[in-house]
């Protein structure tokens, strides 16, 4: 697999958004960073990640999100054979949200 996308100029930008503090922070950078179609892109991906996660099928999630079907199998695909990034924040975030729901 090729690694020309990992560089210093990916690692300063990865290392840039451990910097920031809270949800507040994120959207003020990721919109100065961002234009608004690449926002709603990867919130798209995000979000198929999550109902996909949740054991929706293909069909329901382009239903309710409006998305192709193609975009649903690419994240799909990403999930079942990328490096484990979607699981990863998948596990964290399912975890959170228990804890922020059992706390309330």
């Amino acid at each position: 697999m090729p690694k020309h996308w990992q560089n210093k100029q990916t690692t300063n930008l990865f290392g840039a958004i451990l910097k920031l503090k809270n949800v507040k922070e994120c959207e003020i950078f990721f919109r100065d960073l961002c234009t608004l179609e690449e926002i709603a892109g990867i919130s798209n991906r995000w979000q198929v990640a999550q109902l996909l996660n949740q054991g929706l099928s293909y069909r329901e999630i382009a239903k309710q999100t409006e998305l192709s079907t193609t975009t649903i199998t690419r994240v799909a695909h990403w999930i079942k054979h990328g490096r484990g990034g979607y699981k990863l924040i998948l596990k964290r975030f399912n975890k959170d949200e228990y804890i922020k729901e059992k706390n309330n």
